[in-house]
């Protein structure tokens, strides 16, 4: 089934931030950001078990349990599994991400891409949830940890475990769609290059951005389109880079990185253009892109997604960009 075919709109909601990422965010503010999400017209949420090791999951089942079920859809993840054992916060995301969830749950999380593990995992989220079905199911960062052959061996892993469970759950019409949630194109390209088994969709975190996607558009855009399938873009903003934070690639980014925020900047200054409405604009003009899904801690980043979404941005801004070197030649814009 295609990814166009499931999703209710575009834009969507990414849930990361309400693991408590970066920072402690209280009961309060996260549950009305999801009950902004859902007054502004958002359908579509994007969680994880590894977000805040559970919270995520935990805090968006809270805010969406009188919501008519019908009217959503959920994607969560697989790969990671939440222990009820307590360990020390040091070690809490095992050093993949620094330590961004630090104010997360203290349990521990388990990196696990077998068989057993995945429905395991697919029955803990629906717990967390509360609620009785996952649409899309996205294997976790396959690529996370992305030096020598250790990251084509979790790959292995999963091909003969956590495909094969997704596979038997989209049979079965316990999900409707699975596919990868990476911030890596490697593991896409590899399995695309694969007969079986065949995903639905992918969700790309942080690679096909206004800062980063030469290699997304190069290696993975083309193929996806072929075969009818569909990318869910996550991390729009680059971890807030884009839009003025000081991480990129959940670290401080670096001088060159924000040289280019603030060159992009300049133009969308004279043509009078948010870099929130660049950002999303610029990757949905990828004919393989179905989604994006900005991530919002704050009840009324949700309304400044909304109109970035729906903003008008003038021709003569992409012409600029486009002329100036800023995006690949290649890159498909909205003009």
């Amino acid at each position: 089934m295609a990814l166009k075919d499931i999703l209710p709109s575009k834009l969507g909601f990414g849930a990361a931030p309400l693991g408590n990422m970066f920072r402690a965010i209280p009961e309060d503010e996260a549950l009305a950001t999801v009950d902004a999400a859902w007054n502004e017209g958002i359908r579509y949420y994007d969680n994880a078990p590894f977000y805040g090791a559970g919270l995520a999951e935990i805090r968006m089942g809270q805010a969406l349990r009188d919501k008519p079920r019908d009217q959503y859809l959920i994607s969560t993840k697989v790969g990671r599994v939440i222990l009820d054992e307590i360990e020390d916060g040091s070690l809490r995301d095992n050093g993949e991400k620094g330590n961004v969830f630090a104010n997360g749950r203290p349990n521990r999380i388990v990196n696990d891409y077998s068989y057993d593990a995945t429905l395991r995992s697919i029955e803990d989220s629906l717990k967390r949830l509360q609620t009785d079905r996952i649409e899309i199911a996205f294997v976790h960062d396959l690529a996370q940890d992305f030096w020598g052959d250790l990251w084509l061996a979790k790959f292995e892993v999963a091909r003969g475990g956590a495909f094969k469970a997704l596979d038997r759950l989209r049979n079965e019409g316990v999900i409707r769609a699975w596919g990868l949630g990476v911030n890596k194109v490697e593991p896409i390209e590899l399995l695309l290059d694969l007969d079986e088994p065949r995903p639905d969709a992918f969700l790309l975190a942080g690679r096909y951005t206004l800062l980063d996607h030469e290699r997304a558009l190069q290696r993975v855009m083309p193929k996806v389109a072929e075969l009818g399938l569909g990318i869910i873009v996550g991390g729009p903003y680059s971890s807030g880079a884009l839009v003025g934070g000081p991480n990129f690639e959940y670290a401080p980014a670096t001088p060159e990185i924000l040289a280019k925020v603030a060159a992009i900047k300049a133009i969308a200054d004279r043509h009078s253009v948010s870099m929130k409405a660049a950002g999303l604009q610029f990757s949905l003009a990828n004919p393989a892109v179905a989604a994006v899904i900005p991530g919002a801690s704050r009840p009324e980043r949700i309304a400044e997604d909304r109109a970035a979404f729906e903003e008008v941005v003038p021709t003569d801004f992409w012409r600029e960009i486009r002329k100036s070197g800023l995006v690949s030649e290649a890159a498909p814009l909205p003009i």
